[in-house]
């Protein structure tokens, strides 16, 4: 695990502000909320998310379901969409992509993790509000609010559910079906490839995960 990870460096920028600048550019999204803890490691996250556009809830650091349903019942949207921190590469054609697909065909919940076709680092979960608070209200057992989906994954006789694939996503065989790339950040290894791949490949304001892939591909 890498403590302080959020605010490791890539390019010119902090990995919670790409994070940030990328689930922006989804048209779909109206708000970005950052839900970090009280703790006090983490007022440097609520600095610079704030900086980055993003308004910022504070919750409780273990009950991490219950932290993330706070910060969603401030605004009491219809749709939710969760990506986690650790992600500086997720596409914003996969939020899109589960979004659309959420709304398409009326389900409870829709992602792109249901059945794995994408690289690790390009999770998005798209789910209603309305479910999200009988998941909030269902998940008593600590292990359960540890996070903050499992329970649509663990009951899926609960709730209907939606996958999307990469082939969905990208018409580009190189970009489909690519489980074998991790692209996440978790551990230092994670760090050394990501922050080599923003050294290297020239982006202006969003690294594009098509020519982020071909420089793996071929380094």
């Amino acid at each position: 695990r890498l403590p302080g990870k959020m605010m490791f460096p890539l390019a010119s920028n902090h990995v919670i502000e790409h994070v940030i600048r990328r689930v922006t550019a989804a048209d779909s999204v109206d708000k970005v909320v950052v839900a970090t803890s009280t703790g006090r490691s983490d007022d440097i996250i609520e600095q610079y998310a704030s900086t980055a556009g993003a308004d910022v809830f504070r919750g409780s650091e273990t009950d991490v379901l219950g932290r993330m349903y706070d910060a969603v019942a401030v605004y009491d949207p219809s749709v939710v969409v969760r990506i986690a921190g650790d992600r500086p590469l997720v596409p914003p054609a996969c939020i899109e992509a589960v979004v659309d697909q959420l709304r398409e065909t009326d389900v409870d919940y829709a992602a792109n993790v249901l059945e794995r076709t994408f690289p690790y680092g390009f999770e998005a979960e798209a789910f209603t509000f309305e479910s999200f608070e009988a998941v909030e209200a269902a998940s008593t057992k600590p292990e359960q609010r540890e996070h903050v989906t499992p329970y649509y994954r663990s009951n899926p006789q609960e709730f209907t559910r939606a996958n999307v694939t990469s082939a969905t996503v990208f018409d580009d065989p190189a970009l489909q079906d690519r489980t074998d790339l991790r692209l996440t950040l978790d551990e230092a290894s994670d760090y050394e490839l990501l922050k080599t791949v923003y050294d290297n490949v020239p982006f202006d304001g969003i690294l594009p995960v098509a020519d982020a892939i071909a420089y793996i591909d071929e380094v």
